[in-house]
């Protein structure tokens, strides 16, 4: 698994030519960071990181408010057709992403905000597996905290804000992090409502820098360990976190 990505890190420092020889060599034979330079200004990267940075910023802070506000309601309120909407909730999970695509494109070109970050980022606040993570995540909180604070005269949105989010802090910071990776690799949406190259994020920097270097490997590569990076790092110093919050919901909990 690890064995590709070693490799483009490998091609990434050869020259263009080098990798015309039988067999490819595995690692060069005078690494260069001329690639890399080539790529900076190809991309551009700065814009290109910015761009992606917003969007995973902003979906991640999106999604983790709306999936806790949703996964307590489910978990904690009592309300008719409470078991019923979160079956359709649950439902939503067998669609193929790709059907719901054409839908929302024409929503937003209705609103006139393709090519948009609002365009962009809107689609994609809610997360019905964020939804259902975050409600596994308060089914594992006792209730004898809750019920002291209901004693205190503490609201469902005291409870909600003050007591039980704080309490799924590991919950909700696995949350942050997945949303945030998974949105740095988001593609096809992207590639749908932007049409500028202004408004590249990551992967469709990327498919275009392919298109225009299709015969240059080792500029590819070195495309492909700049825009990856970030997300490499993040995966290294949330990786706790993650375990963490993953362990926290995998608890048993009853309705």
């Amino acid at each position: 698994m690890i064995a590709p990505f070693l490799y483009m890190i490998s091609v990434s420092f050869m020259g263009e030519t080098e990798l015309l020889r039988w067999p490819p060599p595995l690692l060069p034979a005078s690494p260069t960071a001329a690639n890399y330079s080539a790529a900076i200004a190809a991309l551009p990267l700065m814009r290109v990181l910015l761009n992606t940075a917003i969007l995973a910023g902003c979906v991640m802070v999106g999604q983790v408010l709306t999936s806790a506000a949703a996964g307590y309601a489910f978990a904690r309120l009592r309300f008719p057709g409470r078991d019923g909407a979160l079956t359709l909730v649950a439902l939503v999970l067998i669609l193929p992403t790709i059907l719901l695509v054409i839908p929302r494109y024409l929503m937003i070109e209705e609103l006139g905000w393709t090519d948009t970050f609002p365009g962009l980022i809107s689609t994609e606040l809610v997360s019905v597996w964020g939804i259902l993570f975050m409600r596994q995540a308060f089914l594992t909180q006792p209730r004898d905290i809750e019920d002291a604070a209901r004693l205190d005269g503490a609201g469902e949105w005291t409870l909600f804000w003050q007591v039980t989010l704080p309490l799924a802090r590991p919950a909700v910071t696995a949350l942050a992090v997945l949303a945030f990776m998974d949105q740095w690799r988001n593609f096809l949406w992207p590639l749908m409502v932007t049409r500028s190259a202004s408004m590249d994020v990551a992967e469709v920097a990327l498919a275009r820098f392919h298109g225009d270097y299709a015969g240059n490997l080792p500029y590819q590569m070195a495309a492909a360990v700049l825009v990856s990076l970030p997300l490499f790092v993040v995966c290294l110093l949330a990786s706790r976190s993650v375990m963490a919050g993953v362990r926290f919901t995998g608890a048993d909990a009853r309705l």
